[in-house]
């Protein structure tokens, strides 16, 4: 059996790489903790606007992982786009791709002389993150989807079924063998673009107007009216039936986890704080130039501010506004520092996102 961890251990690892969004690193932790000591567990669907950190999640859990080996998994890791998933079940039976993966990789990770028995029973405990799961819609447009509709059933013969058909690569023998899958935990994630304008319209304009009342707010000493809206307060099962997920296939998720949108503080710590958030590769360029690099409290506040008004982009709109600051800069690091040192201010940041 893997060496166990506790959850508070696993959410506090995540969340040096994940920020804003503690549920999703609570959900996360409990599921890998019970995998660590050996238990069922059941599979997680993640809901988030681009950048909110649903793929940040899945590679923190890996990097977890890889980071310490006194907790000794027994079990391979792999990421797959839904929409190749979608592409790689069109010639073949339900399944076989992602068994052939989590074999490959179980190869991999445990390279030896292990009999090949023992590289499928590792595969077949697997982990399994497949990105951007809204793009395998059954429906699109009110019509039927075939490659959607295939890719959903390939998870679904492995999540549901215990005894799944496959045929061994040639590395493995070959030949047809029974896999028992029923050990597999799938995460799987999505931005679900229109989901929250549909779920909007039900509630106000749709089968449940009214619902959606407006909510009296006192502002500087006078009364208003809002109407105040959250994806995670209205959604049902049937927006995501309706989305174009299959009951069938919905039914096999114990955990439905809505990524928050960033706020302006979560931005300035994925700024500060993370290593994909363009800053750390700013300042080895400019230190590669013979130059130091360096930015304001006020001005970091500026980018994030600016970054906070793209909601639907998450962390990625924080590097896009970062690049819009630096890039006139990075043409010539030298031109506009001082003593080999060059600081960002506010002032620089609002003449550079003027242009």
């Amino acid at each position: 059996m893997a060496g166990t961890a506790s959850p508070q251990r696993i959410a506090e690892a995540l969340a040096r790489r994940v920020i804003g969004q503690a549920e999703a690193v609570r959900e996360m932790a409990i599921a890998l903790a019970k995998k660590l000591q050996g238990l069922t567990v059941g599979n997680v669907l993640l809901i988030g606007s681009s950048g909110t950190g649903k793929t940040t999640l899945m590679r923190a859990v890996e990097t977890f992982l890889e980071g310490h080996p006194e907790l000794a998994p027994q079990w391979p890791l792999i990421r797959v786009h839904a929409s190749v998933l979608a592409e790689e079940t069109a010639s073949r039976r339900p399944g076989a791709a992602l068994l052939e993966r989590l074999l490959g990789r179980a190869r991999e990770r445990f390279a030896g002389d292990e009999a090949v028995e023992g590289t499928l029973e590792r595969a077949r405990h697997g982990v399994v993150f497949v990105d951007e799961i809204d793009k395998i819609r059954a429906t699109v447009g009110g019509q039927p989807n075939p490659a959607g509709i295939r890719a959903q059933e390939a998870l679904l013969t492995l999540v549901e079924n215990e005894a799944v058909p496959f045929r061994l690569p040639e590395w493995a023998g070959g030949g047809e063998i029974t896999v028992d899958a029923s050990d597999l935990l799938f995460v799987c994630a999505g931005a679900f673009e229109g989901l929250y304008d549909a779920v909007y319209d039900r509630v106000t304009i749709g089968r449940d107007r009214g619902s959606l009342q407006p909510v009296s707010v006192l502002d500087e000493g006078s009364v208003h009216h809002e109407v105040r809206f959250g994806l995670r307060e209205w959604m049902r099962w049937e927006d995501l039936f309706d989305y174009g997920l299959t009951p069938q296939f919905l039914s096999r998720f114990e955990s439905v986890v809505l990524l928050h949108d960033l706020a302006e503080d979560d931005l300035v710590r994925i700024f500060l704080e993370t290593p994909d958030s363009g800053l750390p590769q700013a300042r080895e360029y400019f230190a590669a130039q013979g130059v130091q690099l360096a930015i304001s409290p006020a001005a970091i506040r500026r980018i994030a501010a600016e970054a906070a008004r793209q909601p639907r982009l998450g962390a990625r709109a924080m590097r896009e506004v970062f690049r819009r600051v630096v890039r006139d800069y990075e043409f010539d690091p030298t031109a506009a520092a001082t003593d080999g040192a060059l600081l960002l201010d506010r002032p620089e940041i609002d003449a550079a996102l003027a242009t």
